[in-house]
């Protein structure tokens, strides 16, 4: 019996109709800073460092959980790459940075040229609309480990801040204010919980008139970007920290900015609850300490300032329209 890499379950011609299709879509994300081409052994990025006088290179690198196995159930594979860059754009853009470039990885059991055109489509958009290039990334087939309709997906942002701009709570103080912003939904954390008491009672495509829409698309809702957000407001403001709210919750993610002698106290009364959040906990009977410590409940983002800008701050959110709600203070 002659052996082939195919016959193994490695199919290069996929391989390489896949990266024929995502040329196009990684380089309609390049900016002028993007001096190489998608193909060659590393993705080339030049530096340009006019207006920052002591430049900072933040990095990250997540993945986006299982969800992924909502998007394979739904066959939608569009969303997930738009869930990964934001998410890790947010990572850095809490710390001040701005977004440079993005890299993936993609793992697949069987490659399919169609599911992973629509993933790096996601990629592609959400890089476009942060304004960071999609430089390089890795599509690895790997029969016999991945199940054959399913995959798993990383990514690494790369970002730069002035080092005398970097945003990480250390001037945080008793008395300060945490004000919330609006997530779109479990955003990529706590599927795993939402799964187990979801699935095993409703299918993806039931529709719910009180989500006015199937719970497949409420799961697949995108991850939304800060990035715009926290730029208009650290520009205009003294903002102590910023905390993007993810596994962990809102106290879990906030702590991680809160010098040590200094907690917080959260006002859980002063914002509603989006029905996703309560749907899941009335199924699950689910503890409201447990809720908390999973999930994001509604609030994606937090701001902690100085009580005595809050005024203005509030009157800036108001002018451009952007919803917020005073979660708790420092104390």
């Amino acid at each position: 019996m002659e052996y082939t890499y195919k016959g193994a379950g490695v199919d290069l011609e996929a391989g390489d109709e896949t990266v024929k299709r995502i040329k196009k879509l990684a380089k309609s994300t390049f900016t002028k800073n993007v001096i190489s081409e998608i193909g060659l052994f590393g993705g080339f990025y030049e530096l340009d460092l006019s207006g920052i006088n002591n430049p900072v290179l933040v990095s990250s690198v997540d993945g986006v959980g299982t969800k992924l196995k909502i998007a394979c159930l739904n066959n939608m594979h569009n969303t997930i790459g738009q869930d990964l860059v934001n998410h890790c754009v947010n990572d850095i853009a809490v710390c001040g940075a701005k977004p440079l470039f993005f890299l993936d990885y993609l793992a697949v059991g069987k490659l399919d040229p169609n599911v992973a055109e629509k993933v790096i489509e996601g990629f592609s958009i959400a890089c476009r609309e942060n304004g960071c290039a999609l430089i390089g990334g890795e599509t690895a087939e790997m029969p016999g480990f991945y199940a054959m309709d399913e995959y798993d997906v990383s990514g690494t942002i790369v970002g730069i801040v002035d080092k005398n701009k970097i945003i990480n709570g250390k001037n945080i103080s008793k008395g300060d204010v945490l004000i919330g912003f609006p997530s779109t939904g479990l955003h990529t954390n706590g599927y795993s919980l939402a799964r187990k008491v979801l699935l095993d009672k409703y299918l993806v495509n039931d529709f719910f008139p009180e989500l006015n829409r199937t719970l497949g698309e409420e799961l697949l809702t995108v991850h939304k970007s800060y990035l715009k957000l926290i730029s208009g407001l650290k520009d205009k403001f003294t903002i102590k920290g910023f905390s993007h709210i993810t596994g962990g919750g809102i106290i879990g993610n906030t702590k991680r900015i809160v010098p040590e002698g200094l907690g917080m106290q959260i006002d859980w009364n002063n914002w509603d609850i989006p029905k996703i959040f309560q749907f899941i906990q009335e199924n699950g009977k689910i503890a409201d300490d447990e809720m908390r410590s999973v999930f994001n409940l509604g609030i994606g983002l937090v701001a902690v300032i100085s009580k005595d800008i809050l005024n203005d701050v509030k009157s800036y959110l108001d002018s451009i329209n952007e919803q917020y709600y005073l979660v708790g203070k420092i104390v």
